[in-house]
């Protein structure tokens, strides 16, 4: 349903977007992720035709470059960040002067309109302005006005980005049920709302793309860590830190959140241990603990999150960031 191949952009001297390919099949629903700057919104304007490549290319339900094919833009919706209402237009009326840059036919305005109300809950607020409705509902209008052309696949750029906690809930239910029809690429910071939404996820860092698989399938590939928990003064901790970095096995300790005085905990790497060796390891751990003069308040595997992967994909300098010694495998 997506093809992208080499896709590239460049600012000026700034690689943008640099040689990036996957593929989306029909019915998926993507998670589109990465830090500030990393590409995501260029990205996206170049599969909806807003923005042209510099080289590589774009097929969408096999319409290839939609940016200079009509019928390739009518199979995409977009909703951008910040959707581009006019608020003093009531819903009806904007809905079909969407409609009509889509180039729909009077009548065929109408049952498009009244197609992508029903299916955004927007039937009760037609005749309302749009500044009038809640922020909620003003992206219902954006998710709307992208679904008027019935899309093979949709294009959300932060669609909860600052509701509230039930109006999340209610988009995040909408986009699930859009979902389940289309092809739909899904932009977002809420790491958590991907995990709800998506069956896979794509990771752009540096205009690169580092990562591009289920959440589980990508954590099998992380590394796997201990949570050690321990309670003592601070000497006695400094003591436990040294021991716990020269633990067979342990390939780097990082001291974990500050913890109340007397109190210290750290996340131990292990690798990709196997299981024997994770629980040798963690017994290792806690004898080292006790030898320290230290007691044990919690020692635990830890499964990778989808953050931890996240972050070790876009930020080099994550692991090392609060490490206490690092040791060479």
């Amino acid at each position: 349903m997506i093809e992208v191949r080499e896709l590239t952009k460049h600012y000026g001297d700034l690689v943008a977007v640099d040689r990036i390919g996957f593929q989306i099949r029909r019915g998926e629903v993507v998670g589109f992720l990465g830090p500030n700057g990393a590409g995501k919104s260029t990205t996206m304007r170049m599969l909806v035709g807003c923005s042209a490549p510099d080289s590589g290319s774009v097929s969408i339900a096999g319409v290839r470059d939609p940016a200079t094919a009509r019928l390739g833009r009518a199979r995409v919706g977009y909703l951008p960040e910040n959707a581009p209402l006019y608020r003093a237009m009531r819903v009806d009326r904007y809905l079909d002067f969407a409609a009509r840059i889509l180039g729909l036919a009077r009548s065929e305005r109408r049952r498009a309109i009244a197609r992508a109300a029903n299916a955004t809950g927007l039937d009760q607020h037609l005749v309302r302005p749009i500044d009038q409705l809640s922020k909620g509902y003003r992206q219902r209008v954006g998710l709307a006005q992208a679904l008027l052309g019935e899309p093979d696949v949709l294009v959300l750029d932060e669609p909860t980005s600052g509701l509230d906690p039930g109006e999340i809930q209610r988009i995040r239910a909408l986009v699930r049920q859009l979902g389940e029809e289309r092809t739909v690429l899904l932009s977002t910071h809420v790491l958590s709302e991907v995990e709800e939404l998506s069956s896979r996820v794509l990771i752009l860092a540096r205009g690169r793309l580092v990562a591009d698989g289920p959440p589980a399938e990508l954590a099998r590939g992380e590394s796997v860590e201990l949570f050690v928990s321990v309670r003592a003064g601070a000497a006695v901790l400094d003591a436990v830190a040294k021991r716990l970095a020269a633990v067979p096995g342990v390939l780097a300790l990082r001291a974990a959140r500050s913890q109340p005085d007397g109190f210290g905990a750290w996340h131990a790497e292990l690798g990709a241990a196997a299981e024997s060796a994770r629980r040798a390891a963690a017994e290792r751990v806690a004898s080292e603990v006790a030898a320290a003069g230290a007691h044990l308040v919690e020692l635990s595997h830890q499964v990778p999150t989808l953050e931890r992967i996240f972050l070790r994909r876009t930020d080099p300098s994550w692991s090392k960031g609060n490490a206490v010694a690092e040791v060479a495998p």
